[in-house]
């Protein structure tokens, strides 16, 4: 990718968008950016206007302006007049993820996507790759760290064969033109983004971006499990090699029998070492131990890197017992789906704490999934709507997360489990999960 001389918008900023300038810059493109905050809200603005890169605002003028190419930041919707102007314009759109990508050394990526589970999965992938090629592995996409930043960071611009696991959101998925991993999967297809993508279908559609360019001896892992999968995978079908994974049955190429997870015939893994409580965490063991024997990691590694692994911050995370009463963090529960496989890691006593941006959601999934709950309370923008919607007048309501746990402090008995799983985002009082999950942690540390 030749962008020497070239005009590049950049649109938004945050981290992604600060590490993207930073490759153009490397690379001699002449920069813009365009934002929706003012330039003195903008902490990074003088050190950005140092590298030549002029700062401006969001008015549709400057989509009017000639540019070679637009690295859009995720975050910032597709469906808006902006976007669709420049579309209109044949303008090229791209992601950081795609811009690394292309800038890059030729890199072993194993891309994980799905609605649920991605970090978890990922994260774990990371740990069996650190394991087999030290020095050589890295973690990040929509984990927290930019693609572009691992490659800046790492010299891979110079420098291949390193191994990259990457959590890639259907937000980074949208407008990929080369990027191609050598292995990959979606781990499931829930409702999720609807007011973002407008729609389930674009939803959906989204996702199966990551395999549009896999071929030959590259591997998707399909989720046999999964109908709503299967129809899309039909729709727009696979065209490189496919491992398939159950935890139902034994037709796929990975399953569990006799206390192992099996991969093609091998025993590869004994259940017993993983640590990682629910049926959930097991499909995420299953879908890393899969991806690493596509790359031909041995048994022996992956199992020392699952049985050592004890999960990610913000998802079902145990923070602490207070007189017989367990509270845990799962902030990264920002959906309907997140929030019932959260509800099956429990049996009984569940007060449930949720709310926040309002997402639209039904609740009826969540609703079906309420057997282990001793008591609803929500907070935050839609805290009223899905206490409601949930169990009407046997719910409380309060307005903060805060509030929420005092409540839940107030009736908890011994036995009892506290858990924070929001069903929906946290920006109607957070900048991000982490944050919400980072404050519910500190509430309850201080009780």
């Amino acid at each position: 990718m030749d962008l020497k001389g070239k005009k590049v918008l950049v649109i938004g900023l945050a981290r992604s968008g600060m590490a993207a300038i930073k490759v153009l810059d490397r690379l001699g493109a002449k920069i813009t950016l365009s934002e929706s905050k003012s330039r003195s809200e903008i902490k990074e603005a003088e050190d950005l206007e140092a590298i030549g890169v002029e700062i401006t605002n969001q008015d549709m003028s400057v989509f009017e302006r000639d540019f070679d190419l637009v690295v859009k930041n995720p975050g910032v919707p597709f469906r808006t007049p902006m976007i669709e102007r420049l579309n209109e314009r044949k303008i090229k759109i791209i992601t950081e993820i795609e811009l690394a990508y292309n800038v890059a050394k030729p890199q072993h990526y194993v891309a994980i996507t799905g609605t649920n589970g991605k970090t978890t999965t990922t994260s774990l992938v990371y740990e069996i790759l650190n394991r087999a090629f030290p020095g050589r592995a890295h973690l990040c996409g929509n984990i927290g760290v930019p693609l572009c930043e691992t490659v800046l960071e790492n010299g891979l611009m110079d420098e291949g064969g390193h191994y990259i696991a990457l959590e890639i959101s259907n937000f980074q998925l949208i407008n990929i033109d080369r990027f191609r991993p050598e292995v990959a999967t979606i781990i499931n297809l829930t409702p999720d983004h609807i007011d973002f993508m407008g729609g389930l279908e674009n939803y959906y559609k989204s996702k199966t971006e990551i395999y549009r360019n896999m071929a030959g001896g590259d591997v998707f892992i399909l989720n046999r499990d999964d109908p709503v999968l299967a129809r899309y995978v039909e729709k727009y079908p696979v065209k490189c090699a496919v491992d398939s994974f159950s935890i139902e049955n034994e037709n796929a190429d990975c399953f569990i029998k006799d206390g192992f997870i099996t991969v093609k015939g091998e025993k590869v893994l004994s259940v017993d070492r993983v640590k990682l409580v629910g049926r959930h965490n097991l499909q995420n063991v299953i879908i890393a131990v899969a991806a690493a024997k596509a790359l031909g990691i041995g048994s022996d590694v992956i199992s020392a890197a699952v049985s050592s692994f004890k999960g990610v911050e913000h998802r079902i995370e145990f923070v602490r017992e207070i007189n017989g009463v367990k509270y845990y963090n799962d902030s990264k529960g920002t959906n309907t789906d997140a929030t019932v496989t959260a509800l099956k890691s429990f049996d009984k006593g569940v007060i449930l704490l949720l709310g926040g941006f309002e997402k639209g959601l039904a609740m009826d999934d969540v609703k079906r999934h309420l057997g282990c709950v001793k008591k609803v309370i929500g907070f935050g923008a839609c805290g009223p709507r899905l206490v409601k919607e949930l169990v009407g007048d046997d719910g409380i309501v309060v307005t903060t997360l805060d509030e929420a746990v005092a409540e839940a402090n107030k009736i908890a008995k011994s036995g009892d489990t506290v858990l924070l799983s929001p069903t929906t985002s946290s920006f109607d009082q957070y900048t991000c999960f982490e944050e919400r999950g980072e404050h519910f942690k500190r509430i309850v540390n201080s009780l």
